[in-house]
């Protein structure tokens, strides 16, 4: 198993809960399906406080919190509501890390972003698929954590948005043991190019708004080009 097979795991999950999410689900059951899928396509584990995915819809989607005080929302889906799934999965020590805001519209979701009818949820979907294509086009070999971080939230402010990162940061290193990362944050002078991979994960919402929208790919060098996993 390489990073991209996981990746492509954590795709593939994505695709599987978005085609059976309707409005009345419980969010406990939308974890245990996409826990059991991946655990049936490749995952031995999940290396994240044990946790295969995170799962958290309406209000909560605008708040952060560590892995490790996670607990799943005995809440339903709503005819219209907004779901953000983060999914951590792992075989023999190596990681996949992927989440995705999902949009429920009229009992069903939304799988092209164009078609959401919210005009607040499609404008923040659109502003994170923005922010990646922002930052793949900003680093280079050279570039550093902290040059990342700064130069992000100066992007995401300018867009009119808010962090909510619990931490601040934006991301973290690929590593095979969960304290070993490092962040995408102040005062870490490290390149990126010298960890093996990085996620990137915005989190942000428009300021004072009950909904966030959060979008997480990992990415790595290969031959001095940034790719996506």
């Amino acid at each position: 198993m390489t990073i991209k097979d996981m990746q492509n795991l954590n795709r593939d999950t994505i695709k599987y809960i978005s085609s059976v999410i309707k409005a009345g689900m419980n969010l406990n059951e939308i974890r245990n399906l996409c826990e059991k899928y991946l655990l049936s396509h490749g995952a031995d584990s999940f290396w994240y406080w044990d946790v295969g995915a995170f799962v958290f819809c309406g209000k909560e989607t605008a708040i952060s919190v560590s892995g490790r005080e996670y607990k799943t929302s005995d809440i339903k889906i709503e005819e219209n509501d907004i779901i953000t799934i983060d999914l951590s999965p792992q075989n023999n020590n190596i990681w996949g890390d992927y989440a995705r805001t999902v949009i429920i519209e009229n009992g069903n979701v939304v799988t092209e972003i164009e078609k959401i009818q919210n005009d607040e949820w499609r404008n923040g979907l659109i502003t994170e698929e923005y922010l990646h294509k922002a930052m793949q086009e900003y680093v280079t070999v050279d570039t550093t954590f902290e040059e990342l971080y700064y130069h992000i939230n100066k992007i995401i402010i300018e867009k009119g948005y808010v962090n909510l990162d619990f931490m601040g940061n934006l991301g973290h290193s690929i590593v095979m043991d969960k304290n070993d990362r490092i962040y995408i944050e102040k005062g870490n002078k490290t390149k990126l190019s010298s960890v093996k991979a990085f996620t990137f994960e915005p989190h942000i919402s428009i300021p004072n708004s009950s909904y966030g929208y959060k979008m997480e790919n990992i990415y790595s060098f290969n031959n001095g080009k940034l790719i996506e996993d």
